[in-house]
């Protein structure tokens, strides 16, 4: 499994309604994407920044979802370039569904 970390500025005349409506927005999509397991958004209204804590299958499933195609729709509605990094997540403890995910076996 791989966490992708994807952070970017907002406008400042951006409220944090309007943030979180292009949350609201864009949910269906996510929940649509076979190899995303869980996202979380994240908003920082002092920084001005928003983003989101992306567990997937994958690290190529996570970089196909974030191409030059989305990267594009980030600037054109919040006019800034998304930082993103990737961590290797061997295990995930989520107390919410009460269950340890592991990822698959190594071959």
């Amino acid at each position: 499994m791989i966490t992708e970390y994807v952070l970017f500025d907002i406008p400042r005349n951006m409220t944090r309604d309007e943030v979180v409506a292009s949350m609201r927005a864009v949910a269906p999509k996510w929940r649509a994407a076979p190899d995303l397991i869980r996202k979380t958004f994240v908003y920082d209204a002092e920084a001005r920044q928003t983003g989101a804590f992306y567990l997937w299958k994958n690290k190529a499933a996570a970089q196909a979802a974030h191409g030059e195609e989305w990267r594009r729709g980030v600037m054109q509605t919040f006019g800034s370039v998304p930082v993103i990094r990737y961590f290797e997540t061997p295990l995930v403890v989520d107390n919410a569904l009460q269950e340890t995910i592991e990822e698959a076996a190594r071959a």
